[in-house]
């Protein structure tokens, strides 16, 4: 029996040891309290899961053939006693766990800005097919596949899409929001540890979908600034020509960064971004997807 059991716990702990970069593995203030709230959630809920297990146990138990105590009551049909206890412990549980939800979902509203000392670093996040980009509009560079962001400093983020609706999702520091072709969405994040971790799309969105995903790479403050001054000097200028040969779609990008970008570039991607249903966009991605 302990033989076979074996192989069960290894593979357990396989699985266990995949959670080391998700949402179980937070580094910053929003995704522990988003943590905090799941574990808050399981808690209550196995509140009742756990005596209904027993209570189910326990009748199995005591009612079985051979136990001539048991009292055989086939005329039963109603208790007052039991329909509360019935509907009461659920009608709690609900309760409390839409209690937590709803008090999470107040505190940790994307459009919430992170309480600091330090003055949050803005960046400006377009999701394209099937890439993403990142402007730094007080920097004035960008950056392809690849975000960079300082130890410890709030970053409030702007998001939109260039066509069809993406989700923008960093699982090790929380918050998963949409971008939709001309809207704004915002998102603030913090990350309190330095390390490289993984941002990924969380909504389908072609073929290309497999290879959205981008890095994260939260830095000291200095070095921050060192990789501001770095991309300045290198790298092409990100300007209306530029972001329309990048919105080509084209997958698996290898990350890249912009030296310059273009004032109002964002605004101007979000005002004239055209719809997904738009009739135009869909022929011509479909005339392309045909092409190759």
């Amino acid at each position: 029996m302990r033989l076979r059991l074996l192989p069960t716990t290894l593979i357990g702990l396989l699985i266990l040891a995949g959670c080391s970069e998700g949402v179980l593995s937070p580094q910053g203030p929003v995704a522990s309290a988003e943590r905090q709230i799941l574990f808050n959630s399981l808690g209550i809920m196995l509140a009742i899961v756990i005596p209904t297990i027993l209570a189910t146990l326990g009748v199995a138990f005591w009612f079985r053939s051979s136990n001539g105590r048991a009292r055989y009551r086939p005329d039963f049909e109603y208790s007052g006693r039991l329909e509360l206890l019935v509907w009461s412990i659920p009608a709690m549980t609900v309760l409390l766990v839409g209690g937590v939800a709803w008090v999470g979902a107040h505190d940790l509203d994307p459009r919430k800005p992170i309480a600091s000392a330090t003055d949050p670093v803005r960046v400006q996040v377009v999701s394209l097919d099937w890439k993403w980009l990142f402007i730094y509009p007080d920097q004035g560079i960008a950056s392809v596949n690849r975000l960079t962001i300082p130890v410890g400093t709030p970053v409030s983020f702007e998001l939109t899409s260039s066509g069809v609706m993406n989700s923008f999702f960093v699982p090790q520091l929380g918050s998963q929001i949409y971008t939709m072709a001309g809207m704004v969405t915002r998102l603030h994040l913090q990350a309190d540890h330095a390390g490289r971790y993984r941002g990924l799309s969380a909504q389908y969105s072609g073929e290309g979908f497999a290879d959205m995903q981008f890095a994260v790479d939260a830095v000291p403050a200095a070095a921050f600034s060192q990789w501001v001054s770095a991309t300045h000097d290198a790298g092409p200028m990100l300007d209306a020509h530029a972001y329309a040969d990048l919105a080509k779609p084209s997958e698996a990008i290898a990350p890249f960064t912009y030296g310059d970008v273009a004032p109002g570039l964002f605004s101007h991607v979000q005002s004239t971004a055209v719809q997904p249903n738009d009739p135009a966009r869909l022929t011509d991605l479909a005339s392309k997807r045909t092409d190759k």
